[in-house]
Order: structure tokens, then C-alpha cells, then sequence
């Protein structure tokens, strides 16, 4: 559900980017490091939001992956300590 939602509001943010570069339809003139170039304000906003949206989402993967492989390597150490009390225990028994 919380996944859904954040969808929801991101979709929200681009459709209002959108509204907002449609209302503008000023050509604005980026300057690269070696070129320069006229494009539309709508354009511009979407390809920036996009790209932005992009990025954040990468870093965010990267990070709950690595919780995820974090997390499997802790159930993986908690089973192996598991199985070894529970032979400690077995011999005890079996000993007493």
C-alpha cells in the first residue's frame, strides 16, 4: 500500500510538472560545458524531473539491496547458531 501511494504522488508531481510547462511554453536556452541549445520550458522539466526521479531511484535500490544482503547473512549466522545449540543440547541429553 505505501509503495502505491508514493507511486501515486510521484505521478501527481510529474502530470502538475507537466500542467505547469504546458501553461509556459517559453523556449529557454541551456548552456553545456562545450554547446548550447533552445529548447522548450515542458521539455526541460520533464527531462529534469525524469532524470532526477532516476537517480533517486538507483541510489534507493542500491541501498535496500544491500539491507536485503545484509539481512540474509544475519538469518544465515542466527540458523547456523540455532543448529549448533540445539546438537549442544541433543549431546547433553544424550550424555545425561
Amino acid at each position: 500500500m505505501k509503495s502505491f501511494i508514493i507511486t501515486v504522488l510521484v505521478a501527481l508531481f510529474f502530470f502538475l510538472a507537466l500542467i505547469f510547462g504546458a501553461r509556459n511554453e517559453q523556449v529557454v536556452t541551456i548552456s553545456y560545458f562545450v554547446a548550447q541549445g533552445e529548447f522548450r520550458l515542458p521539455i526541460v522539466l520533464a527531462v529534469v524531473f525524469l532524470a532526477g526521479f532516476l537517480i533517486s531511484w538507483i541510489f534507493a535500490m542500491y541501498h535496500i539491496a544491500k539491507l536485503k544482503l545484509a539481512l540474509r547473512t544475519a538469518n544465515k549466522k542466527n540458523l547456523n547458531l540455532e543448529n549448533k545449540m540445539t546438537d549442544s543440547t541433543l549431546l547433553q541429553e544424550v550424555d545425561a
